[in-house]
C-alpha cells in the first residue's frame, strides 16, 4: 500500500480536485479512483460498504459485495471528510492501512489489497484527537504526507484565474458569452472574504449564467450593482427567467432543470404551469 496523503482545508477549497490531480499525476493514473464520503456512511452498514461482505453475512445480504476498498484494488480510494468516520470503524480502517488487507463482513479470511489512500478533512484532526473523537494512531497513519489547501481569501492572486476558468466553463455549458469583469468588479471580487471558498465563487458565477445577469457578490454593499445588472423589475419576472433559463440549459428536461435550480420536481412543474398561465394571459 502506497504512502497515505491527508488533504486538509476549509469546506469548498477544492480538496477533491487536489485528490484527483494526485491520482492523475501518479503511477496509478490508469487505475480506478473511488471517492467515499465518510460523512454519508451508514453506521450499521459502513463496514460492509467499505470492506464488502459475504452472501448471508447479515439480513438482506443476498449476494457478495466487494466493498469500496476491494473495488479500488491497484488504484486510489479517496476518503472525503474522514474526520466524520464513525469511531467504531476507525480501528478497522487502521488495520487495513497497517496490514494492507481487508476482511469482508461474514468472512474469517482476510484478503490482500494494494490501494493508495488519500484522505481529506475540513476538521482540525489534532483537536479531534485531543477531544477523543478521532484515534491518534489513525491520525498519524493517515498523515504521512499532509497537503494543506489554503482558503481562497489567503490566495487573492488566484482569484482572477478562477474567475476566468469558471466563466469559460459556464459560458460553454450555457451557450453564452464569457464574462470578463471590469477593474472595479475584479477588485471587489478580490477583496471579498469568500467564506465558501472556491465552491462559493463557482456558484456565484454559474448562478449569473442561469439568471442571465452579471455576477455580483452576496453582500449588502453590492445591492446597487445587483439592481443595475439584473434585467428584471420584480421577483416574479426573476423567477420566470430562472425557470426558462434552466429549461433551456437542460434541453427542456424538467427533472434536470429542477436539480439545477435546487427545487423539487413537483415545484418545478408548478412553476412551469404558472409561467404558461402568464404567457396565455
Amino acid at each position: 500500500m502506497q504512502c497515505t496523503v491527508l488533504i486538509s482545508g476549509e469546506t469548498g477549497t477544492g480538496k477533491e480536485i487536489w485528490a484527483r490531480l494526485l491520482h492523475k499525476l501518479g503511477p496509478r493514473s490508469e487505475k480506478l479512483f473511488i471517492p467515499v464520503n465518510c460523512a454519508a456512511l451508514t453506521p450499521t452498514l459502513a463496514e460492509s460498504q467499505l470492506f464488502g461482505h459475504e452472501r448471508g453475512a447479515f439480513t438482506g445480504a443476498a449476494g457478495k459485495s466487494l466493498g469500496m476498498f476491494r473495488s479500488a484494488n491497484n488504484g486510489v480510494i479517496f476518503l472525503d471528510e474522514v474526520g466524520e468516520m464513525p469511531m467504531e470503524l476507525q480501528p478497522k480502517l487502521l488495520r487495513v492501512l497497517q496490514q494492507s488487507e481487508v476482511t469482508p463482513v461474514g468472512s474469517s479470511e482476510p484478503e490482500r489489497i494494494d490501494v493508495q489512500v488519500i484522505a481529506a478533512t475540513n476538521r482540525d484532526l489534532e483537536h479531534e484527537v485531543e477531544a477523543g473523537n478521532f484515534r491518534e494512531d489513525l491520525y498519524y497513519r493517515l498523515n504521512m504526507v499532509e497537503l494543506d489547501v489554503p482558503a481562497l481569501r489567503s490566495r487573492i492572486e488566484d482569484i482572477p484565474e478562477f474567475i476566468r476558468f469558471f466563466s469559460e466553463k459556464f459560458a460553454a455549458k450555457y451557450d453564452r458569452q464569457v464574462w470578463s469583469p471590469d477593474d472595479d468588479t475584479l477588485a471587489a471580487f478580490c477583496e471579498y472574504s469568500w467564506p465558501g471558498n472556491i465552491r462559493q465563487l463557482a456558484h456565484v458565477i454559474e448562478q449569473s449564467y442561469v439568471l442571465d445577469c452579471a455576477p455580483t457578490l452576496p453582500t449588502q454593499h453590492t445591492r446597487r450593482r445587483v439592481d443595475q445588472a439584473l434585467p428584471f423589475t420584480n421577483l416574479n419576472r426573476l423567477r420566470s427567467a430562472a425557470v426558462r433559463q434552466a429549461m433551456h440549459a437542460t434541453g427542456g428536461h424538467k427533472g434536470r432543470a429542477a436539480k439545477l435550480l435546487g427545487v423539487h420536481a413537483n415545484t418545478m412543474t408548478r412553476l412551469i404551469s404558472q409561467i404558461d398561465r402568464e404567457d396565455d394571459a
